[in-house]
């Protein structure tokens, strides 16, 4: 049995079980689907729902109904990113690498300093219309709203991630990166959500393609720099070294 029948049969199966109505098994169970490879890493165009939302229909109509269930609680979710094209996800990995390298950074500690927080472009998770960066539109916040700290007890997102701590696996969406002190790869953000039934199928098609292969044709700033060894301790410790409810 291929992997990704065996977690529709069994804990995709279980985990369906336990969530909101308006998740239905049917998300679950959905048919195989095969992602283009131009798909997995932003390069196609791809169908896109709601205004200021920016997900694939079946994530936006889950977050619609999250967001309905916040508003109960005096919470207004309020997504600041979603979906990422490989272009722009790729200005933003430049425009870093451009700053850090003209600060006196080497390019290889450029890089490593890059992805502490911002994937390599085409391995990004918002390629996919599945994830979101979201927050409490209800707080005014001054300066950057996406720190760690801000998200913590007596912070201003304090009760934003309490409710999503306890709701938003009902509605298919997971923390991506957690706060588990053992996790490698990108830092914790207490922000970035996955809507599971989508995104757990496009990962397990994207980690079945040769990615180190693939990354000896790209040629924006910095990739000359990717030898095999980054790019697998990459694929190890940033793509895959995630919430295991992802996997």
């Amino acid at each position: 049995m291929k992997r990704r029948s065996f977690l529709q049969a069994t804990g995709i199966t279980s985990l369906a079980m336990a969530l909101s109505p308006h998740i239905s098994m049917a998300h679950w169970q959905q048919e195989e689907k095969e992602y283009s490879i131009l798909e997995l890493m932003g390069k196609s165009t791809i169908d896109l729902h709601g205004k200021n939302i920016n997900l694939v229909k079946e994530a936006h109509d889950a977050f619609i109904e999250m967001k309905r269930a916040a508003y109960s609680a005096g919470i207004d979710l309020k997504i600041v990113s979603s979906y990422r094209s490989f272009d722009r996800q790729q200005a933003i990995f430049e425009g870093k690498y451009i700053k850090y390298t003209d600060e006196g950074m080497e390019p290889l500690a450029a890089i490593n300093k890059i992805i502490e927080y911002s994937t390599i472009p085409g391995t990004s998770r918002h390629h996919w219309g599945t994830d979101i960066d979201v927050l409490d539109g209800y707080q005014k916040v001054s300066g950057d709203v996406l720190v760690p700290s801000k998200y913590g007890e007596g912070q201003p997102y304090a009760n934003f991630k309490k409710w999503m701590d306890e709701n938003s696996v009902k509605f298919g969406f997971h923390l991506v990166y957690t706060d588990n002190s053992k996790r490698r790869g990108f830092k914790y953000e207490p922000w970035h959500y996955s809507y599971a039934p989508i995104s757990i199928p496009m990962l397990e098609a994207f980690r079945s393609k040769n990615i180190v292969q693939l990354f000896r044709n790209e040629t924006f700033l910095g990739s000359e720099h990717f030898t095999a060894g980054f790019l697998k301790t990459y694929i190890a410790d940033n793509m895959l070294d995630i919430n295991p409810k992802l996997l």
